[in-house]
């Protein structure tokens, strides 16, 4: 006997319950919270390496210059600073000036009146001003010895790898140069302070102080990020003698 007809089978429709898209949820908003820092940390990293970057080509800029220039640093001016004198070597990239971490804050980086362009710029860094190397000439007026004009002789720096030319600046900072302890507390005692651009908790950023650190441009053509507070700990790498590199350790 042959039996024909259909088969009948309930239908069962699924779906989430509410605990269950609520737990879905939590554990998206957990692994968030988890993994946001890391990629800030990420980003953060990323605008360090730029940063150290400009420095870099900032200092191969400085030592084109030396190079074009009879062994001379730029020349210490009021007037036509070292944004300029090097805009021709770094490319007439102004851009090189502005570190990526601070390229957002309103007014951070001190910019000059100048009428140059370069100088009249946002800047984040500032150059070694030689105070101790000027000094040695006219100890009559300790740091104050420079003068418009002074330019720094690239073969006087003996420890080529340990000293700085150019540095991050405090944000608000307008010197061009970091003039060690000019006159009787240093004239760039705030420009100076800030040690903790990057990797440092959000208030040592503000301060310069308790952790993270700075990018430098050494002598020998390299740049580096020194962490809080070895450029100025145990010994004073702005400074040029070995003397002063001990002296003037952590005053700041």
């Amino acid at each position: 006997m042959k039996i024909t007809g259909r088969r009948k089978f309930a239908s069962v429709e699924t779906a989430f319950t509410l605990i269950e898209l609520l737990v879905v949820i939590a554990i998206i908003a957990i692994l968030a919270a988890m993994l946001l820092p890391t990629l800030g940390r990420a980003k953060e990293a990323g605008k360090r390496i730029a940063c150290l970057n400009n420095l870099r080509q900032l200092s191969l800029a400085a030592h084109m210059y030396a190079d074009d220039s009879q062994g001379l640093y730029p020349p210490r001016s009021s007037t036509n600073r070292w944004p300029s004198v090097l805009y021709d070597t770094y490319g007439r990239s102004v851009n090189l000036l502005l570190c990526p971490s601070e390229a957002t804050i309103p007014d951070s980086t001190g910019s000059s009146t100048s009428n140059n362009v370069a100088d009249a710029s946002p800047r984040s860094y500032f150059i070694n001003g030689w105070n101790d190397y000027f000094a040695s000439s006219d100890p009559v007026n300790d740091f104050s010895g420079m003068n418009d004009g002074d330019s720094m002789k690239e073969i006087a720096i003996t420890h080529t790898s340990d000293t700085i030319i150019l540095g991050e600046k405090t944000a608000g900072h307008g010197d061009f140069y970091m003039d060690l302890n000019e006159g009787v507390a240093g004239n760039d005692f705030d420009g100076i302070a800030n040690q903790s651009r990057h990797d440092s908790n959000p208030s040592d950023a503000i301060t310069g102080t308790g952790s993270g650190g700075s990018n430098y441009a050494m002598a020998d053509g390299s740049a580096r990020f020194i962490k809080f507070p070895q450029s100025l700990e145990p010994l004073n790498l702005w400074a040029i003698s070995d003397s002063n590199r001990i002296a003037y350790a952590a005053n700041y």
